[in-house]
């Protein structure tokens, strides 16, 4: 039981290790963020150009095999295929922070988690309340607003908030991985497509097989990818969402290493990581946003028809006001039970800045809603803009408030650089530069 106010400091510094680590983590995603922008406005480009015509010519034209129903547009491809790595990477990052990271502390964990759910929850609240009346359809798409894209968000952070606690930015960053494991369950549980058990209880087997090898840190690609294949396409044909193999997989991975007092290595977990992280920002989310994000937007009348759907009303009101709605509150619910404060130098307006900034929902909010409405349907196409508009408006206005705080920190941060302050630690690192 927390007995004194001090007891517990949220948003407190990183350790040394865990701050360098996740300064290597907002790099490369700062790189995946710039390239999935261009991507995206290579795909409005184009499907909203002369040359329309061949970008969904492109989308929908299929191959693969005729087996476990992998004949696939390649939309489909980029969707059930690629994602499914960026999903193996959000586990793989999520189970390292709370086995081995600062996070395996419940007075660190709490406040990330407690914010996810609340950015969650109100969101999907708020989408329900406006679509209310619209039918059962419509409400299907629920879950849409509810996830944050961890590449735009942190590119953005990193581009308005260089000053800003690196406390600050461990938090998004959490709270995005715990976000994106919370949409992956939503989409598991909530968005199954003619559900077939047999195939389910089949890839239990190669999913066995490779946590078996994993467990004994084999890291033989030519033994552990054919197994991660077969789960993946068992899972693909059961009806569940492809992407839910990657998680999976990822959890089955060790993160400690079998010889807890070797001084020097990384674990399987991260350096799995390492490998497959450049492949998921560079490569597998930009191609997922260049098929997912083009939309025939049809000039000023086609985007004033579009935002006029309630259906793009909810999400835009969802990942604006709902997002900093639930996080902020979650926030604040959790220092308010625990008698907890800020730590020293923080103000809740760092946090409304945060919270804002998570309402940039893409990627995983794109997947969402071709399975609740289908890829050819004119919902999709309307909540496609509104995901657009709604992320770009929440960026905005959470860059006017950062760069308002990350000149207070600048400035703080001059000054600590002449003089180290009490403890000693110098002021770059104490304020996450």
């Amino acid at each position: 039981m927390i007995t004194s106010r001090s007891a517990l400091r949220i948003f407190r510094r990183n350790s040394r290790s865990e701050h360098l680590r996740i300064t290597t983590i907002l790099r490369k995603e700062t790189v995946g963020g710039a390239l999935l922008l261009l991507a995206t406005v290579a795909a409005l480009s184009w499907a909203n150009s002369p040359a329309a015509a061949s970008y969904f010519s492109l989308r929908e034209s299929t191959f693969g095999i005729d087996f476990l129903g992998l004949q696939l547009t390649v939309g489909a491809w980029a969707s059930d295929g690629l994602l499914a790595i960026f999903f193996f990477v959000a586990g793989l990052e999520l189970k390292r922070e709370f086995i081995a990271g600062d996070l395996r502390r419940f007075d660190r964990a709490i406040v990330p988690i407690a914010a996810a759910v609340g950015g969650v929850v109100v969101p999907a609240v708020i989408y329900a309340l406006v679509n209310l009346s619209a039918g059962t359809e419509i409400l299907h798409g629920w879950a849409i607003p509810t996830a944050t894209d961890i590449a735009f968000a942190l590119a953005v952070l990193a581009v308005v908030g260089r000053h800003l606690p690196s406390a600050l930015r461990t938090f998004l960053l959490t709270l995005a991985v715990v976000d994106d494991l919370i949409a992956i369950t939503i989409i598991a549980v909530f968005y199954p497509h003619d559900l077939a058990p047999q195939y389910l209880a089949l890839a239990l087997i190669p999913l066995g097989l490779f946590t078996w090898l994993v467990q004994r840190r084999v890291r033989s690609w030519y033994l552990l990818l054919p197994l991660a294949v077969l789960s993946w396409a068992l899972i693909h044909a059961s009806g569940v969402h492809a992407t839910v193999a990657g998680v999976l997989l990822a959890f089955a991975v060790p993160v400690l290493r079998r010889d807890r007092n070797a001084e020097n290595g990384p674990g399987l977990a991260e350096h799995f990581e390492h490998r497959f992280r450049p492949l998921s920002t560079g490569v597998a989310v930009p191609v997922f946003a260049f098929f997912s994000a083009g939309v025939a937007v049809g000039g000023w009348p086609g985007l004033s028809a579009a935002l006029s759907d309630s259906v793009a009303v909810g999400i835009v009101l969802a990942l604006v006001i709902g997002k900093t709605l639930g996080i902020l509150g979650a926030t604040f619910l959790v220092t308010a039970t625990t008698r907890a404060s800020l730590d020293d130098g923080l103000a809740w307006i760092d946090v409304v800045g945060l919270a804002i900034l998570a309402g940039i929902g893409f990627t995983v909010s794109l997947l969402i809603s071709e399975l609740a409405f289908g890829a050819e349907s004119a919902h999709n196409d309307h909540a496609k803009i509104a995901i657009l508009s709604g992320s770009l408006l929440a960026a905005l206005l959470a860059t006017v408030l950062l760069r308002i705080r990350n000149r207070h920190y600048r400035a703080l941060s001059e000054l600590e650089s002449r003089d180290p302050g009490n403890d000693g630690v110098p002021g770059a690192f104490q304020r996450g530069q």
